[in-house]
């Protein structure tokens, strides 16, 4: 089996993440912050550890100021619902996921101001219209990192440099990126970082977070719920610090003690080695799928503009058949449709059908890129049956 659906969850994981979960649940088992016993002590031990590690990847100031949740999709709705009000302007692209859209879209009801700027056909963004939307009433800019549908890098260094010239936070959905690709809070200006677990960290699913800045205001920020937090238990107000503050309920602290193995083995790798691997096998199979009559591959077309993430359609295939035949013909596994992302897809010109598509790890190698290859030219030749196999499976967009 070949799996290539990285950009949903990487697989396989490093050992030792399955390793650190087995020896929480075995050894320490207690809940983090909640008690004074020695199990309540380690695990609150192992939590701030991987505080520590995030905010040395990330380059995030304080450590405590990362606050934990299920996933990046939590955490991107934390930063949105909480900070923005109605008569705000928020930007964003033409490129963003639904987690994104969706929480921008319901608070556009709420008398948010949303304004969203077009990216090319190959996804990139020109900085210069964030700089031209700016308006008396803006708040915030909101951007992707890197499209889930065809990896294309955003500008983030340059929206940065803007949102600070113009007193405005920069909200930064790494969700693509986090592991994967190079990211400094401080260097690039970015305010808010929203982060998944269980992608690019290596981590496993229901982990993710929101990495806050010191020009947050928290006293406007507003935590997505309230409730106990093992700190000033005497008082029935949330607490006003945090991460205390946006971390009610007791935390997947099982999850976070293998979280923290991902991150510490991304960390051991080194981001440039894993960058320059997987840029490697990235171009290699953009020109393998390019060299393939009757398909089009979407994106820039340059594995140094992108992350490991290539979408692709076979002309008189729809997506959903090929899946099909590379899971039951060829044991690859990938993602088919519109990715969550219908933005995206509009902007490259594949809405509503989508694409398919292929997203590789560290742990890929150029003898998954071959066969995959291999496979597409094999059902691009064999064109379409008679009778297209069609999903009605809504987990497919």
């Amino acid at each position: 089996m070949i799996y290539l659906d990285n950009a949903a969850t990487s697989w396989p994981k490093p050992p030792a993440v399955a390793e650190a979960m087995v020896r929480f649940l075995e050894q320490v088992g207690a809940s983090p912050g909640r008690s004074s016993h020695r199990l309540s002590v380690e695990a609150g031990r192992i939590i701030y550890q991987v505080r520590e590690d995030l905010a040395k990847l990330f380059n995030c100031p304080d450590p405590l100021h990362i606050v934990f949740g299920l996933n990046a999709t939590e955490a991107l709705n934390l930063a949105l619902q909480g900070y923005l009000r109605p008569g705000d302007q928020v930007i964003t692209s033409s490129m963003e996921h639904n987690s994104v859209m969706r929480p921008l879209r319901a608070l556009e009801k709420r008398g948010v101001e949303l304004t969203v700027l077009p990216c090319s056909g190959e996804g990139f963004l020109e900085p210069g219209l964030i700089e031209e939307a700016i308006r008396p009433n803006t708040v915030m800019i909101v951007l992707n990192h890197a499209s889930n549908v065809i990896g294309t890098l955003l500008p983030v260094r340059e929206a940065g440099r803007i949102a600070r010239r113009n007193g405005l936070l920069l909200l930064v959905d790494a969700a693509q990126t986090a592991g994967a690709y190079p990211i400094d809070m401080e260097r690039q200006n970015i305010d808010l970082l929203a982060f998944t677990g269980h992608k690019s960290l290596l981590g496993p699913q229901g982990t993710g977070g929101l990495c806050i800045g010191p020009r947050v205001d928290l006293e406007r920020l507003e935590p997505l719920k309230r409730g106990g937090t093992g700190s000033r238990s005497k008082f029935e107000e949330q607490p006003d610090f945090l991460p205390d503050m946006c971390e009610s309920g007791t935390l997947n602290a099982v999850g976070l003690a293998g979280l923290g193995a991902g991150v510490r083995f991304v960390l051991a790798q080194g981001l440039t080695s894993i960058r320059h691997h997987e840029a490697r096998l990235t171009q290699r199979l953009i020109d393998g799928l390019r060299s393939i009559p009757g398909l089009t591959v979407y994106g820039s077309g340059d594995a140094h503009q992108q992350t490991a993430t290539i979408s692709f359609n076979i002309e008189g295939l729809l997506p959903s058949e090929v899946g099909l035949r590379l899971d039951e013909g060829y044991e690859i596994m990938c993602r088919v449709g519109l990715h969550c992302a219908p933005a995206a897809h509009k902007t490259i010109g594949t809405f509503p059908q989508g694409t398919v598509r292929f997203s590789l790890s560290l742990f890929n190698t150029e003898q998954d890129v071959e066969a995959a290859v291999d496979a597409v030219v094999k059902i691009a030749q064999e064109g379409k049956a008679s009778a297209p196999y069609q999903s009605q499976c809504p987990l497919l967009g």
